[in-house]
């Protein structure tokens, strides 16, 4: 993968390019703040050497609140193409809700103090890249907590199949919620046709049914 990094700690930075390097990566720029982010993609994707993802922090300079998320916003709407990954350890729920509620495919948000082990978070790099979405357990949740309203298709979903729908809203494959689960790979499919048939997603080739899925757990 071509990786950009917006990230303002230096070692972090540093520390962060050297293991993707190890791992047969290239990261193709390391930036401070929100605008060299957006300068650097936008000069990247003119010269014909887009990057595949980018990993962002939340809260950079100047103001250190959350120019790295309104950063990812904006190359959401110019590239919506580029995969983006938010790296953080904060969770801003109005932004990260505006994010995804458009098209989540190839969106992530990871927590830094609970990413325990590198394989995992480049792993997730690696499937946001290609157009899945990944969200830590914790900002899944407190998305849940900032969002209003009911559903009747959620409400009408069984205990089990809305477990079905948390791991899907972590970015989980089928095959990972079985495991997770103890179930067959076939029942997992069974409760995931489910979730479909009671939130009222038809077969549509211009949607991706598994995002809508999960943007309406998340309240979007």
């Amino acid at each position: 993968m071509r990786i950009i990094l917006a990230e303002d700690s230096v070692i972090l930075r540093d520390g962060l390019a050297a293991l993707l390097g190890r791992r047969g990566h290239e990261v193709v720029a390391a930036v401070g703040d929100g605008e060299a982010l957006l300068a650097e993609v936008d000069s990247l994707v003119a010269t014909g050497a887009a990057p595949d993802v980018v990993v962002a922090d939340i809260r950079m300079p100047p103001s250190h609140t959350d120019e790295g998320l309104r950063a990812a916003l904006t190359l959401r709407a110019s590239h919506p193409q580029l995969g983006v990954l938010l790296f953080s350890q904060y969770v801003e729920t109005r932004y990260a809700s505006r994010l995804l509620a458009g098209d989540a495919r190839g969106v992530g948000y990871l927590l830094k103090d609970r990413v325990a082990d590198v394989g995992d978070f480049v792993d997730a790099l690696v499937r946001v890249a290609d157009g899945q979405t990944v969200l830590d357990p914790e900002v899944v949740r407190q998305l849940l907590g900032a969002t209003g309203g009911r559903d009747a298709g959620l409400e009408r979903l069984t205990a089990r199949e809305r477990e079905v729908l948390e791991l899907m809203a972590q970015g989980r494959s089928n095959g990972a919620i079985a495991d997770a689960l103890y179930l067959s790979y076939g029942a997992v499919e069974k409760n995931v046709a489910a979730i479909f048939t009671k939130l009222d997603l038809e077969p549509d080739a211009a949607d991706h049914r598994r995002v809508l899925a999960v943007l309406r757990y998340l309240g979007a």
